[in-house]
C-alpha cells in the first residue's frame, strides 16, 4: 500500500475514533502538513466519504451522516467479537438477521489473519447457542459455501443423509436459504448431473476446490426458487401430506408461510385448495393441521389419516367422559 492509500485509511480511522478533530491535531498523527490534511480530506469526499469541516475556534474535520459505508478499522479484539457475534446471528440468535449476518461474514473472514481465526474458531467451540430450537449449521461451513457461490467455485462436501450415511459430493452451489430454523442449500451434484437441496446441519465439510463453473439452469426448465421452496417443505422430511383445505389458496397462503407449505389451487374449486406439508413427526403433521381451524381432508399418507382417526376417537371420549361427570356443586355450598 502506498503512503498516501495507507494515511488516507488512518485518517478515516481517526475520525471514527472521535466526533471532532481540528485540522492541527490531524496533521500531528499523520505526521503531515495542515495543508496535506486538506487534500487528503478532499481525496476522502471525492471517494464519497462525507467529511464536514467547520472554520474558527470550534471549528474543524468530523466524518458526516451519509454517503458510502467507511471501511470498517478494527483492532484484533474488536474483529473477533464481530465475527463471534455475526456467525451466532447465521444460526438465529437474531432472527430475521441471518441472511444478512452471513453476508457479512463472510466478508470479515476474507480478511481476518490465521490468528485471529482460530480465536474465533476457539471461541465458538466453547460457546452455548441457547437459540430455540432449530437445527444449527457451522458458521465456518456456511462462510465457505457463501464465498464459493459468489465467486462461482465448485466445492467437494461431506454428507450425512437422513439415515446417518455419509458420501463426498462435488457440487456446484447456486443459492444458500434459511427458514429460521434450518439452512439449505441448492447445488448441482456434479457426478450425478442432478439438482439437489442440502440440508447444512448435515454438510460434516465444505472444501472449495478452486474450479470456477458457469451456472446454467436445469435442462428440464425447472425452476430453481421453486424446486427449493418445494424441497424445504416437503423433501428433508421423513413424512409429507397431501391435504384438501376448505379455504380458497389466497386465504391458505394467508396462513402458510412459503417456507412451512406450498399452496395450490384446487382445480375447478376455487372454494378449496391443496396444501402440502412436512414434518419428521406425524403428531406434529397432526397439531398443525387442527391449528388451521379449517375443515380438511387427508388425501395422504395413510399413516396420517390413521392417526387423525385416533385423535378424533380420543377426544370425543374425553367429550363423552366430561359429559357423563356430575356437574360440581356451586362455590360456597
Amino acid at each position: 500500500m502506498g503512503d498516501s492509500a495507507g494515511r488516507l485509511l488512518r485518517l478515516l480511522s481517526l475520525l471514527q475514533a472521535r466526533p471532532r478533530w481540528s485540522g492541527s491535531e490531524l496533521a500531528e498523527r499523520l505526521g503531515v502538513t495542515d495543508r496535506t490534511v486538506r487534500r487528503d480530506v478532499g481525496r476522502l469526499r471525492s471517494l464519497g466519504y462525507p467529511v464536514d469541516a467547520a472554520a474558527g475556534v470550534d471549528g474543524g474535520y468530523q466524518l458526516g451522516i451519509g454517503g458510502r459505508l467507511p471501511p470498517l478499522l478494527l483492532d484484533n479484539d474488536e474483529a473477533v467479537a464481530v465475527a463471534v457475534s455475526l456467525g451466532a446471528s447465521t444460526s438465529g440468535a437474531v432472527h430475521g438477521l441471518e441472511q444478512s449476518a452471513l453476508a457479512a461474514l463472510a466478508k470479515i473472514d476474507r480478511l481476518l489473519p490465521a490468528h485471529l481465526r482460530d480465536q474465533v474458531r476457539a471461541l465458538r467451540n466453547v460457546t452455548l447457542n441457547l437459540a430455540p430450537e432449530g437445527d444449527p449449521a457451522d458458521p465456518e461451513i456456511l462462510v465457505a459455501i457463501a464465498q464459493a457461490i459468489e465467486t462461482r467455485e465448485r466445492l467437494v462436501v461431506q454428507y450425512r443423509s437422513r439415515e446417518g450415511s455419509e458420501s463426498e459430493r462435488r457440487v456446484d452451489p447456486y443459492r444458500l436459504a434459511t427458514t429460521g430454523r434450518r439452512w439449505y442449500l441448492v447445488a448441482r451434484d456434479v457426478e450425478r448431473d442432478v439438482w439437489r437441496t442440502f440440508r447444512l446441519d448435515r454438510v460434516q465439510d465444505a472444501r472449495r476446490t478452486g474450479h470456477r463453473f458457469e451456472p446454467s439452469p436445469p435442462s428440464d426448465g425447472t425452476d430453481l426458487d421453486t424446486r427449493l421452496n418445494e424441497s424445504i417443505t416437503t423433501t428433508p422430511y421423513r413424512f409429507w401430506a397431501k391435504v384438501i383445505v376448505n379455504l380458497p389458496a389466497p386465504g391458505l397462503r394467508a396462513l402458510i408461510p412459503p417456507a412451512v407449505g406450498v399452496v395450490g389451487e384446487l382445480p375447478g374449486d376455487g372454494q378449496r385448495s391443496v396444501l402440502t406439508v412436512g414434518s419428521d413427526s406425524i403428531d406434529a403433521l397432526a397439531g398443525h393441521l387442527v391449528a388451521l381451524g379449517a375443515p380438511f381432508d387427508v388425501v395422504e399418507p395413510p399413516e396420517l389419516r390413521d392417526r387423525m382417526d385416533e385423535l378424533a376417537d380420543d377426544l370425543d371420549r374425553a367429550r363423552r367422559q366430561r359429559e357423563s361427570r356430575s356437574p360440581p356443586p356451586p362455590v360456597g355450598s
